[in-house]
């Protein structure tokens, strides 16, 4: 297939790049092209702006990965506007070019986040979840529900659309896993808040699948959300990462002292959501790491 990317230069996005460039033509879509044709290959076509096309008819998918990174930095006015914009403008921008296309892309694959769900204390959601008054307000929801409609908004009968709302992503050398490392190392990792709030995790191997699985599955279409079969209290994965890096894992962060030091952005680890990827294992997905402990260890050890 000939694939439009973008977000490819991302720490998910390299490995899917690793994942396809095999079998499928990739073109790129970078601010900095020469930079990225470093980092991921020549051999690949690259692009520096969406401007640069008037239709996707030369592409038969598209997957979005663009984006943002949420937590990098504390929620200012700008840097909400940013994480909005990088995932607004580039989504609706190409479901413009998918309507200007003569002949589209049959498939369409976009990301989003189970931040969707908003704060659901203790209750588990999958797919067919419907947000409520109470999850319209939440920032993580707005941005992903806009998120999601942008790209949603391409489905037709020549393109179908799935999204991914991906949950926390485990990788040794990215992601949150990543920055939870040299805390947990030195053993001052402990649990957050309540520690009763749900982690939805995926391994990265698993999450870079499932884009396969999805661009491969030509019956499918919707919400798929990225997350293992099993999610886990933040008492528990506290306990798990203790335990797969032979560390003391006990030392409390109150949410108070969130609050004060990260402000509205404390809310990506004082709530939570147990998400459970009801659509993606009907599909016929398999995870390869359905459960915590053997994830870990396949990072750490």
């Amino acid at each position: 297939m000939k694939i439009l990317m973008t977000g490819a230069s991302g720490f998910i996005g390299k490995q899917l790049v690793k994942a396809l460039e095999l079998q499928h033509q990739l073109t790129i879509l970078s601010r900095d092209p020469q930079r990225s044709a470093i980092i991921l290959g020549a051999k690949h076509d690259y692009l520096g702006s969406l401007d640069e096309l008037k239709d996707l008819d030369n592409f038969d998918a598209v997957i979005n990965l663009a984006g943002e990174p949420i937590a990098e930095k504390l929620w200012s006015g700008q840097k909400k506007l940013d994480i909005c914009q990088s995932r607004w403008s580039i989504t609706e921008r190409l479901t413009e070019l998918i309507e200007n296309s003569t002949t589209p892309p049959h498939t369409f694959i976009s990301a989003s986040a189970v931040g969707y769900y908003g704060n659901q204390n203790q209750t588990q959601v999958d797919e067919s979840y419907q947000a409520s008054d109470a999850n319209l307000a939440e920032f993580t929801h707005q941005v992903c529900h806009r998120w999601e409609d942008g790209a949603l908004k391409a489905q037709s009968e020549q393109t179908r659309v799935c999204i991914i709302r991906i949950g926390l992503v485990l990788g040794s050398t990215g992601g949150a896993l990543a920055k939870m490392l040299p805390a947990f190392k030195l053993g001052l990792g402990g649990p957050i808040a309540s520690a009763e709030q749900g982690m939805s995790w995926i391994h990265q191997s698993d999450l870079v699948q499932l884009f396969v699985h999805l661009l491969n599955r030509s019956e499918c279409n919707g919400i798929y959300n990225g997350s293992a079969p099993n999610p886990v209290s933040n008492q528990e994965f506290t306990k798990a990462l203790g335990q797969a890096l032979n560390r003391p894992a006990f030392i409390p962060m109150p949410a108070f002292v969130l609050r004060v030091a990260l402000g509205e952005m404390s809310c990506l680890l004082i709530e939570g959501q147990y998400v459970i990827p009801k659509r993606t294992l009907d599909s016929g997905f398999v995870f390869q790491y359905p459960e915590l402990e053997a994830a870990l260890k396949q990072l750490l050890t």
